[in-house]
C-alpha cells in the first residue's frame, strides 16, 4: 500500500481533486447550468480525467523505472479511470442532484483517458524507436 502511494501521490490527490471538481455546485460562473461557454463541462472533464491518465502513468513509469510498454498496464488504468468517471456520475446522480449525471461527461471522461493512452503509446514508440537508432 505504501509503495503505491509513493508513485501514484500524484494520481490519488488528483482523483480528489477531481471528484470535488466535478461535484461541486455551479456557483455565479454559470448561467442556466452553463460555465463560460457551452460545452465547458464536456471540455473540463476531458482535461481532468487526461491529466489523471497521465499522472497513473507518470507513476507506473517511475515505479518501474523503465519505459516498459505494458498492456495490462493500460488495461488497469483503463479499469480506474472508467470506475472513477461512473462513480463521479453515480454521485451526480443519487448525491449531488444540484448536478446532472449525463452520458456524455463520461464520454467525454474516456475520451481524456483515451488521450491520455494515446500519448503513453505514443511516447513508449519513440523511446523505443530512439533505442534503435
Amino acid at each position: 500500500m505504501l509503495n503505491i502511494i509513493k508513485y501514484q501521490y500524484l494520481s490519488i490527490l488528483w482523483a480528489i481533486f477531481v471528484v470535488i471538481m466535478c461535484n461541486i455546485p455551479l456557483g455565479e460562473t454559470s448561467i442556466k447550468g452553463v460555465a463560460f461557454f457551452e460545452g465547458f463541462d464536456k471540455l473540463a472533464h476531458t482535461g481532468f480525467f487526461f491529466v489523471l491518465t497521465v499522472f497513473l502513468f507518470f507513476g507506473k513509469i517511475r515505479q518501474q523505472a523503465s519505459y516498459s510498454y505494458r498492456g495490462i498496464t493500460l488495461l488497469k488504468i483503463l479499469l480506474i479511470t472508467v470506475g472513477l468517471g461512473i462513480l463521479i456520475e453515480i454521485l451526480q446522480l443519487y448525491f449531488f442532484t444540484y448536478r446532472s449525471a449525463e452520458w456524455w461527461d463520461l464520454f467525454a471522461d474516456m475520451t481524456g483517458v483515451g488521450m491520455g493512452i494515446f500519448g503513453y503509446i505514443f511516447l513508449h514508440r519513440t523511446r523505443f524507436n530512439e533505442k534503435l537508432l
